[in-house]
């Protein structure tokens, strides 16, 4: 494919004497966070079958032969956008320190930032949906998502061992069972919000439905991990 033999010719970014990025490595990676930006807005508000490269290159004022060159298609380009936005999920939940709160704090506070995050990135839900819709096909391909999520059950793992030697949680949790938990009372309620809102005559995005469903949230976990 044309564009896969571009790719393979695309050079590294390239360093003064004093190994500070020159200014064309500077020009190349606000041209990347550029296509990215406004790649995330096509593929979250199309999907990937609706989203086309000409837009993202006229939205990100890139060349779109320049696309081709950073990403080589627009699978691989969408691929990237899904990294991205899990490496910045996880990048806020390790900015958290929950080894470093007593459990009870650390689970609260878990549970709170994953509500949060999808109120303050909720292009983040829409791309985990159009993903699952394709069955994780592109997900499957990528070689940073399990390194991501191991790192997250490992220090979820700390913190449930520090609640077990602490008498405070009980035996047995199962780390990744209980992220499943947290992760689905908080995408389930965003990625619902406009069915269940008409559903139910509630507006699920005003911040007081948000807080009352946060705080039934936090009360629902930390009633099944305290010790009885």
């Amino acid at each position: 494919m044309a564009n896969k033999a571009i790719l393979k010719t695309r050079k590294e970014p390239t360093t003064t004497a004093s190994g500070a990025p020159d200014q064309r490595s500077r020009r190349s990676e606000q041209s990347q966070h550029q296509i990215l930006a406004a790649a995330e807005v096509e593929f979250t508000n199309k999907g990937l079958a609706g989203a086309r490269v000409d837009e993202i290159a006229e939205q990100s004022g890139v060349n779109k032969q320049m696309i081709y060159y950073y990403y080589g298609s627009k699978e691989d380009l969408y691929l990237t956008v899904l990294e991205r936005a899990y490496a910045g999920m996880r990048k806020s939940e390790s900015e958290l320190n929950l080894k470093g709160l007593p459990p009870l704090d650390a689970i609260r506070k878990l549970v709170e930032f994953k509500f949060d995050y999808y109120i303050k990135n909720p292009a983040m839900v829409r791309l985990l949906a159009g993903e699952n819709m394709l069955n994780a096909q592109y997900l499957k391909k990528s070689s940073r998502l399990r390194e991501m999520q191991v790192s997250l059950i490992d220090v979820l793992q700390s913190v449930l061992s520090a609640g077990e030697k602490q008498k405070v949680f009980r035996k047995g949790i199962d780390p990744v069972q209980l992220y499943f938990s947290i992760a689905s009372l908080s995408y389930f309620y965003f990625a619902n919000a406009p069915t269940l809102s008409t559903a139910f005559g509630r507006n699920l995005a005003e911040p007081k439905e948000q807080k009352a469903r946060i705080a039934h949230a936090v009360d629902l976990i930390l009633t099944y991990v305290r010790k009885t």
